[in-house]
């Protein structure tokens, strides 16, 4: 299904507000956290892009302002051997002039705000290093 599809699916003046809905669809993402997320940054005013490749990284789940890696960590992310594996992803990235934040479950769901706030204090606080 398409947008486009959706779209022609929804004319006329009534459903206005469903249309709007359709301009926050973003099919790069991966996971309900990504997109939760995403759309909270996005109305924060933060530019960011979904499933974006990092050469040496590989795919981060949101660059934001093209410089900040936010990493959305689900259950498993927990286990010893993830936890290596994103601290070698996270280290690579610094090395590459990225800043990262992970967040989990709990901050996208519960404390969206929070989130929001602390990202947006980064931003602020640093410059962009590339």
């Amino acid at each position: 299904m398409t947008l486009d599809f959706l779209r022609r699916r929804l004319p006329g003046t009534r459903n206005g507000r469903a249309r709007e809905v359709l301009n926050w669809v973003d099919r790069g993402a991966e996971s309900l956290l990504e997109t939760l997320a995403r759309t909270y940054f996005q109305q924060a005013g933060i530019w960011v892009e979904t499933q974006v490749h990092i050469e040496g990284v590989g795919y981060v789940d949101l660059l934001l302002e093209g410089w900040l890696i936010v990493e959305l960590d689900g259950r498993h992310h927990g286990e010893w051997e993830q936890v290596k594996k994103d601290q070698r992803r996270n280290n690579r990235s610094v090395a590459r002039g990225y800043a990262v934040l992970r967040y989990y479950y709990a901050d996208v769901v519960h404390h969206p705000a929070a989130m929001v706030a602390e990202v947006l204090a980064v931003l602020a606080s640093v410059k962009a290093p590339r």
